[in-house]
C-alpha cells in the first residue's frame, strides 16, 4: 500500500498514484505604516492542500471502481485521514475534486489508460496544548 485515504488503499490493485503535492500556507495580517512598510503579525496557519496523480492500466486493474469508490466518499463530504505506506499522518482531509482522463481506448469504449487527479483539502485543526 502506497497511501491510504480513510478505507481506501491507494495500490497496484486500486489506483497507484505516481506523483504527491503537498502544499501549506501559513496566515500572515498586515496594518498600514505612513512611510515604512506595512506591519505583519502571524495569525495561524492557513490551508494546506494535498494533490494525489497517476494513472491506472486496464491490464493491472479496472481503474473505473475505484475512482467510482473515490466519488462516492466525495459525495459523503466527510473528511477521511490520509496516511502514507509508511504511517505517517497527514490528517483529516475532504475531496475537492477528482480529475479523470481516459486514454488509448479499445474498440468498446473502454480506456487502456486513465489518469487521475485527486485534490484534497486538510479541514482538521490542532488545538492549543
Amino acid at each position: 500500500m502506497l497511501m491510504s485515504l480513510g478505507m481506501f488503499p491507494f495500490s497496484l490493485d486500486t489506483l497507484a498514484h505516481e506523483d504527491l503535492t503537498r502544499r501549506t500556507a501559513w496566515r500572515h495580517a498586515t496594518s498600514q505604516r505612513i512611510g515604512q512598510r506595512d506591519a505583519t503579525q502571524f495569525v495561524g496557519p492557513g490551508e494546506e492542500t494535498v494533490s494525489i496523480g497517476g494513472t491506472a492500466y486496464a491490464e493491472l486493474t479496472d481503474g473505473r471502481l475505484s475512482l467510482n469508490q473515490l466519488r462516492t466518499m466525495a459525495d459523503s463530504g466527510d473528511a477521511w485521514p490520509l496516511v502514507d505506506g509508511a504511517g505517517m499522518i497527514f490528517g483529516a482531509f475532504v475531496i475537492q475534486t477528482l480529475d479523470e482522463r481516459h486514454k488509448a481506448l479499445f474498440a468498446d469504449g473502454t480506456p487502456r489508460a486513465t489518469d487521475f487527479q485527486l485534490e484534497l483539502l486538510r479541514v482538521d485543526s490542532e488545538q492549543p496544548a
